[in-house]
Parts: C-alpha cells; sequence; structure tokens
C-alpha cells in the first residue's frame, strides 16, 4: 500500500507542473528548486529559497563573485582604506572605528523607477537597527552607529570598530523606503506587514533584471524582465521558479519537460545527482560545484539531555560520517569537523575529530547517567527513557536518508529518535527561527570566505521572544570565551595572527559540539545544454546574481 501510495503521489507531482512543457521558447526559463522562501523580505529570515530567487530582482551594495573576490554591484567603486574612501577613526567612546564611503550607481532605480537612493539606505538602516525588527544579523546594525547622507547617492557609514570586513556589505540589503516605510510604523508587525509578503508583484520593491510579477504561494514564483534595469538587458523575457520538495519529483518534472534545469543551490542532493548523471548525463550538463555549505545538525541545548556535553560526544562517536559520505556521496562530500571549510584559507587541521567510536560512545552514555537497557534503549534512573527528536525539510531524498542511517547507528548505542520532518517554509520560517525544536535540526549554513560566524554561536545572538527572534544562535549556546574569540577575530585586521584566533575558535567549536558537524556539501547543477554562462560561486552568493549573463548556446 505505501508503494502505491509513493507512485500515486509521483504522478499527482507530475500532472501538476506538466501542462506547460518547459523550453518551448528561448524567450522562457523554468527553474527548479526545493523550497519556497518563507517571506520575500530581504532582512528576515535566513533561506536561501529567498536568496535565490531575490537575487534575480535586487542588487546588494558588494557581493563575493565567482573567484571569491569581493565587487562592487550597486556601488560605483569599492571603498578601501587604501583608496581613501574608507577611513579609520575614533567613535565618540574613544573606540577604534571605520568611516566608509559608498556612491550608488547614479542610474540604479527601484522597478517603479524612483532612484534608488541614500534614504533607502537609511531607513533600510532603521528596520534593521530596531531590535523589534525581527532581522537575523543584529550585529551588524548595531556596530552600524551612524549614517551620513552627502547627497542622494551618496552616504558614509560609521562603524563603532574597524573590522578586517569592513567593506563588504553582503548583509545588508536595502529597502525601498518609499514603499516600506509606512509599513514600518509599529517595528513588532513589521514582518507580517512588509509589501514583500502583502504586495510581492509591486515593481517597487525591486532593482535588478527582474520583478516577482506572479506567485502561487508554496509552488511558483513568476519572474518578469524589469523594464527599469539599468544594467545588461537579460536574455530571458520570463523566468519560472517551479519549488518542488520532492527531489524524486523533481528528478521526474525535469525529465518530462516541466523543467529546463535544476538549481544546484536547492537541487538534486549529490548522490540523487550522481545517479541521474549516469542515467541521463548525454542529455544534460551535470554540474559539481563543491563549497562554503556546511550541512550539520543543530542541537537544543535548553533540552536537559543534550545540555550534557558527555550526551553530545557520545552522539558523535556513534554515527560513521566517513561511511555516509563514501557510501552515499562517493567520497565528494568530505566529513566536517568545525563549520570552517578546508577551501577556506583560515581552516585549521588540528581540531578534535570524531572518529566512529561505539564503544566509547555507549561509555560517555553510562557516565551521562544513562546505565538501563529495556529493548534496546537506554534509561537514566528516574525511569526516563533516552528519546531525541530529529527534524529537516520534509521532501529532502537525501537528508531523510541520512536520517535513516543516523537513526539505525544511534539506536546502536541505545540512542532512540524519532524522526519529524517539516515543509522548508515552517522549518525555517517558525521552528528554526523561534526555536521550537525540542532536539535536533538538521540544515545547512551557506556562507561567503571567511565569515565570523557571530550570529550563530555568540550568545547575543540567542532568538527569543524579547528581540522578536532576531538572531541565529539557533542552538542557545553560550560560552564566554567563544563570544570574546569571535569579537577578536572580527578587528583582527594582520591575517596571520587573524588564523590563529580561528584556529582557537574552531577548537572550542569542536570541543563544546554546539552541533553535529556532518559534512561539507558539493552542489549539482543540472543544466540543459543549450544554457550557458551559469557559473557557480560556491558560497552564499547564489548563481542568480549574474542571470543577465546567462544564454541560449547553440540553438
Amino acid at each position: 500500500m505505501k508503494r502505491l501510495l509513493l507512485c500515486l503521489s509521483l504522478v499527482l507531482s507530475l500532472l501538476q507542473w506538466s501542462p506547460v512543457m518547459a523550453g518551448n521558447s528561448k524567450n522562457e526559463l523554468t527553474i527548479g528548486i526545493t523550497q519556497y522562501p518563507s517571506t520575500f523580505n530581504p532582512l528576515i529570515d535566513a533561506m536561501m529559497a529567498k536568496s535565490y530567487i531575490l537575487a534575480m530582482t535586487r542588487r546588494p551594495l558588494t557581493a563575493y563573485d565567482q573567484n571569491w573576490k569581493l565587487i562592487c554591484m550597486l556601488c560605483v567603486t569599492l571603498p578601501t582604506i587604501e583608496n581613501g574612501l574608507a577611513k579609520p577613526e575614533r567613535t565618540a567612546k574613544g573606540q577604534r572605528g571605520i568611516a566608509v564611503t559608498f556612491k550608488i550607481r547614479p542610474e540604479a532605480q527601484w522597478g517603479d523607477g524612483v532612484p534608488v537612493t541614500s534614504k533607502d539606505v537609511v531607513f533600510s538602516w532603521q528596520v534593521g537597527r530596531n531590535k523589534n525588527s525581527g532581522v537575523g544579523n543584529q550585529e551588524f546594525y548595531r556596530s552600524l552607529y551612524k549614517i551620513d547622507m552627502i547627497d542622494d547617492k551618496t552616504f558614509t557609514l560609521h562603524f563603532d570598530k574597524l573590522t578586517f570586513s569592513y567593506n563588504s556589505m553582503g548583509g545588508f540589503e536595502l529597502l525601498p523606503a518609499h514603499i516600506e516605510a509606512v509599513n514600518f510604523t509599529d517595528p513588532v508587525k513589521y514582518r507580517y506587514q512588509t509589501a514583500y509578503d502583502t504586495d510581492i508583484v509591486n515593481e517597487g520593491l525591486y532593482n535588478g533584471p527582474y520583478v516577482i510579477s506572479a506567485v502561487q504561494t508554496g509552488s511558483v514564483v513568476v519572474l518578469e524582465q524589469n523594464p527599469k534595469w539599468w544594467g545588461k538587458k537579460p536574455a530571458f523575457k520570463k523566468i519560472t521558479v517551479r519549488v518542488i520538495s520532492n527531489t524524486s519529483a523533481m528528478e521526474a518534472n525535469i525529465l518530462s519537460g516541466g523543467l529546463d534545469m535544476i538549481a544546484g543551490e536547492l537541487g538534486l542532493p549529490l548522490d540523487q545527482a550522481l545517479s541521474f548523471e549516469k542515467r541521463n548525463g548525454q542529455k544534460f550538463n551535470v554540474v559539481y560545484k563543491p563549497g562554503l555549505i556546511y550541512e550539520h545538525i543543530d542541537l537544543n541545548l535548553d533540552n536537559p539531555v543534550l545540555s550534557d556535553i558527555r550526551v553530545r560526544q557520545a552522539l558523535m562517536y556513534g554515527i560513521n560520517r566517513d561511511i555516509i559520505n563514501s557510501e552515499l556521496f562517493d567520497g565528494r562530500q568530505p566529513t566536517a569537523n568545525t563549520s570552517v571549510n578546508p577551501l577556506d584559507q583560515v581552516y585549521a587541521v588540528d581540531v578534535l575529530v570524531y572518529k566512529y567510536n561505539p564503544t566509547k560512545a555507549i561509555a560517555l552514555l553510562k557516565q551521562a547517567g544513562w546505565k538501563k537497557i529495556k529493548n534496546g534503549i537506554r534509561y537514566n534512573s528516574k525511569g526516563e527513557k533516552l528519546t531525541l527528536t530529529l527534524m529537516t525539510t520534509s521532501g529532502n531524498r537525501s537528508r531523510e536518508l541520512i536520517e535513516q542511517v543516523l537513526q539505525n547507528q544511534w539506536r546502536a548505542i541505545g540512542v532512540d529518535i524519532r524522526i519529524k520532518n517539516e515543509p522548508a517554509r515552517v522549518f525555517f520560517g517558525q521552528t528554526l527561527t523561534k526555536r521550537l525544536f525540542k532536539g535536533m535540526a538538521m540544515y545547512a549554513w551557506i556562507s561567503s570566505p571567511e565569515n565570523v560566524p557571530r550570529t550563530v554561536l555568540h550568545s547575543a545572538h540567542i532568538p527569543k521572544k524579547s528581540n522578536n527572534y532576531s538572531g541565529q544562535n539557533y542552538t542557545g549556546y553560550k560560552n564566554p570565551e567563544m563570544d570574546k574569540v569571535l569579537e577578536k577575530i572580527e578587528v583582527e585586521l594582520d591575517f596571520i595572527k587573524r588564523k590563529k584566533l580561528w584556529r582557537k575558535m574552531q577548537q572550542m567549536y569542536a570541543r563544546d559540539l554546539p552541533v553535529i558537524p556532518l559534512y561539507f556539501r558539493a552542489n549539482a547543477y543540472i543544466l540543459p545544454r543549450w544554457l550557458g554562462d551559469v557559473e557557480p560561486t560556491g558560497q552564499q552568493d547564489p548563481t542568480t546574481l549574474w542571470v543577465e549573463n546567462w544564454k541560449h548556446v547553440g540553438r
């Protein structure tokens, strides 16, 4: 019966997506992704589905390109201390800060024809700085304590600390003040009143090559060329993004012609892509891109069971991550020991490594008081069962398979794992943001090069009701020593000294285990052979930031 239901589900998915075949017009492109954004507001909630779509409709001040070089996008010239556009200064309190001057491209305008100006910069800063707005990267907005509007297109940002990444503005997304100001009269309610969710098709929300022209919540986003776009004209008049959370249905759709391509950022997991290439490699270009993508399991450290470091260590010793990499991913997704990827220049090799050792795992559980065994599961002296909930995004075949592997491996050491998955919109929009998961939550962080994980690890960034769930420290990790190291990394300008601090951070991370590191992902891009100039970046700035360069090749 289960097999029949699975087949019926697949058929329904095909019927849902195949009425209009993709690829019928040179002017149109249909992309498949696995998640639908919890919100389209660029400042609220960190979700790759949103970043992927909005990158076609917006341009940030700065971004990292395919060579991991910081470049200007919305700005004219990248400010540096050397060119004089960035000047170290002292704050009124005597702190060592910096003033960074940007000039917005003179031709840049919103989709309704209103120019992008310094007023938008100030308004966006006011939204991000308000503690009740629900914006995740609060530290950036706290440190940015003043903005001088020099003219409509020129402004100076004053930071109360001089960081090594002083000119990187990747997290500072601009909002159109002429539209959003009226929605921000009550900051607490802003996340529910933003025009990015109540009026998504308003052209004035976008300043990139495309605008969102239609949506079917949870399933489809349609983008059309922005007539006010000031850059290179894109090749496609219309791009349709279709959300198919089940990756088996995703594969069926591209084979049936319902999709032209599958996004690498949110598409087929590597194991499925490898199998797909073996069967269909002659019809598609399958491009693999390893990058700064960290698959891991957050642990809710408020859970009394997981607050015990011995239990966390036991969970680590109880899983064979090397086997997962070799058997499921053909050895292409290396095992992670911390959140820092070997591709990053600050990676440290001398950290604690948890090799598979079920004997040691069992010994640690016994030390933690989980000594009794009944039907293969451990109990403590109070008669409490060692049960933990494991959650992830539903429909992702690879993650669901890994859950089953982990469930079996942890059961072998006496830990009962209950799997409870959710749609990505709920998982990222509510469960993680509000720390509603009781045990463990599996997902991936995507970062830029040498990205300090302050909002993820610093104790000041734990989401809670009092800060309207701002911050991304979903584990609730608190370590004053880690806080100090993160703060020191940010302001250390000497790379050699900074790398030593990064090493210390990684050593503490591996020791304290606020999360369970799994592996570093390689993304698989399934592309039609007629599509050219799609260049994966391997970091948090998605391929779609350069969508205007995509084109038909030999067709």
